[in-house]
């Protein structure tokens, strides 16, 4: 997808991931709709932006509910015209363990439902425009688990059950989808899981930490964005997990226990 000109939203855009999305679009030509809850922190992103010479506006938004993505749908046309882009990036670790009725609730609304809604209101637009772009990122943890913490793998495994089910529907409709799987990347969300007190936290967080190198917030926006320009739907920010994924495919079984010696082993540390 040619990128220059076009007009695109990005959600959780005040910081970490998102933020750096939003300026790696501009930089490529986009004109970009920063959404966040933090307002102060889109405010941030969207006047850097416009300081090196980008377009920019911050957008004061909840992107798992209808009337937040609204807003921002709204604000882009109104300043910039029809959305091309959505970056579906705001999301929330959970609770670690099982968590409870309410803890769930939250953490689909946000890492899942907010693809949906989100869609729902896109895709009829782009389908008679015969062009648009969906961005999910998810995480490994969608494709591998996320030992620690069952709301964050499920709903990242069902954020890329998502990704891959409107890549397929609507694909022949001239709508383009990627789907961004990093492992570890240094972001308020991991410095969060970092500082937990909780022993299953604290095994997630050894988990993303030892499985890979953590890399920046920088480099996933760079091959996200090369992906986006390339129609790439799998993107990994981190090569290593190419194998990891591999290995899991070609032996559930030994996958499942080696997962669990992996497990026993950070407790220990």
């Amino acid at each position: 997808m040619e990128l220059n000109g076009t007009t695109a939203i990005v959600t959780g855009g005040g910081s970490g991931i998102g933020a750096a999305l939003a300026t790696e679009l501009a930089a490529r030509g986009a004109r970009v709709v920063v959404g966040d809850l933090d307002l102060s922190g889109a405010s941030r992103v969207a006047e850097s932006i416009t300081g090196a010479g980008g377009q920019a506006v911050a957008v004061e938004a909840d992107a798992a509910a209808v009337t937040g993505i609204e807003a921002m749908i709204a604000r882009a046309e109104a300043d910039f015209g029809p959305v091309d882009v959505y970056v579906a990036n705001a999301g929330v670790i959970g609770k670690p363990g099982l968590g409870d009725e309410s803890d769930w609730d939250v953490i689909l609304d946000v890492n899942l439902r907010a693809h949906i809604r989100a869609a729902r209101l896109l895709v009829p637009g782009w389908q008679s425009r015969g062009s648009g772009y969906f961005v999910s990122i998810a995480s490994a943890a969608g494709l591998l688990t996320q030992l620690g913490a069952a709301g964050y793998a499920v709903s990242k495994h069902a954020a890329v059950g998502f990704a891959e089910w409107l890549a397929v529907t609507y694909g022949d409709d001239g709508i383009g989808v990627s789907c961004v799987c990093p492992l570890g990347v240094e972001t308020p969300l991991l410095q969060g899981i970092r500082a937990a007190d909780d022993p299953d936290a604290r095994v997630g967080s050894s988990s993303i930490e030892h499985s890979a190198p953590v890399i920046s917030a920088a480099d996933v926006a760079h091959v996200t964005v090369e992906a986006v320009q390339a129609d790439r739907f799998l993107v990994l920010p981190h090569p290593e997990l190419v194998e990891m994924y591999r290995r899991k495919g070609s032996d559930y079984d030994r996958w499942v226990a080696g997962m669990r010696r992996y497990q026993r082993t950070l407790r220990a540390l």
